[in-house]
């Protein structure tokens, strides 16, 4: 059984480590955002697959929901004592992380490459994969002008209204390598609980990947971000009023048009099943809040559920 998870950082990481306590990791391709990436002081900082990394091998800080556990900010405090700036907090655990990939791409390596080599040294058995490695960038549009994604998300508490996302060096960008085979030979390919503006949507921007899905629509399913209209964390829901006009479960599927088969619905909206199935989509309802055993299983089983048997 072949899974391919396309995935952001925190609820990506969550769900493909939940995915994982009952499949075998090595039957896993994880696809994973870089529009979130950003340079930090020199350094290249991707912070989705570095959270995807970090949770799945065990080594996240699991109270912050971002970086390294046990961590440290020794350098940080000392750019600030020298006047830098610091509204990007690096840990010094982190810190290590991206000098290794700052370096390794400075001679040539690309971003898939390194990521794969730091994936197999902290012990992970799954393979992932950025969805590019060329430069794409997300940015966000907003009445105070247009934003880097980590400016209008960190430095300005996602506070400004979205009037648009904007998906810079998408049309140049291409898959990286092992991208399209995964999708093309995947049973399954899920879409995780991630924000479909800025973590899903950078994914299925990269030329090539997006009509990669659509071949597959009947075994894509995506996870809806929203529990009863809000998000568990993040600014999604406050995205889907301003970009998809509401926040039930039928802008949920519209955000996936033309892509998967099936919708998986957190049990509060249930109530919703007919908007999903009217799209043509098929609506799935369990718990999608991770915070329990029982629940983490029946999400992923629920998920499963869809592999062909035969």
């Amino acid at each position: 059984m072949r899974l391919v998870v396309l995935a952001g950082g925190v609820g990506g990481a969550r769900f493909v480590h939940a995915l994982t306590e009952i499949v075998e990791p090595r039957d896993v391709t994880v696809i994973a955002n870089v529009g979130d990436d950003l340079e930090v002081h020199g350094l290249h900082v991707s912070p989705d697959l570095d959270t995807l990394l970090y949770t799945l091998a065990g080594l996240g800080d699991d109270e912050r929901g971002w970086g390294r556990a046990n961590e440290t900010w020794n350098a940080s405090e000392t750019i600030g004592l020298l006047g830098g700036e610091t509204w990007f907090q690096l840990g010094d655990r982190d810190l290590g992380l991206h000098l290794v990939r700052t370096e390794a791409e400075s001679r040539g390596e690309p971003l898939s490459a390194v990521t794969g080599r730091i994936a197999r040294v902290v012990g992970l058995e799954l393979t992932l994969l950025p969805a590019t490695d060329d430069r794409l960038r997300t940015r966000i549009r907003t009445p105070a002008g247009e934003l880097e994604f980590q400016e209008w998300f960190v430095a300005r508490g996602h506070r400004d209204h979205v009037d648009e996302v904007v998906y810079d060096g998408a049309k140049r960008a291409r898959p990286a390598p092992g991208v399209l085979e995964a999708l093309d030979e995947a049973d399954l390919i899920a879409i995780a609980p991630s924000n479909p503006f800025v973590s899903i949507g950078p994914i299925l921007a990269v030329a090539g990947i997006r009509a990669a899905v659509e071949r597959r629509r009947e075994r894509v399913v995506a996870v809806s971000p929203l529990i009863g209209g809000r998000a568990v964390k993040g600014p999604a829901d406050a995205m889907f009023t301003s970009l998809a006009g509401g926040t039930g479960a039928g802008q949920v599927t519209d955000c996936y048009k033309g892509l998967v088969g099936a919708l998986v619905l957190d049990e509060a909206d249930a109530d919703d099943v007919d908007k999903v199935a009217e799209r043509g989509v098929r609506p799935l309802v369990t718990r999608t809040l991770m915070s329990e055993p029982d629940a983490r299983r029946a999400l992923v089983e629920t998920v499963l559920g869809l592999v062909p048997t035969a």
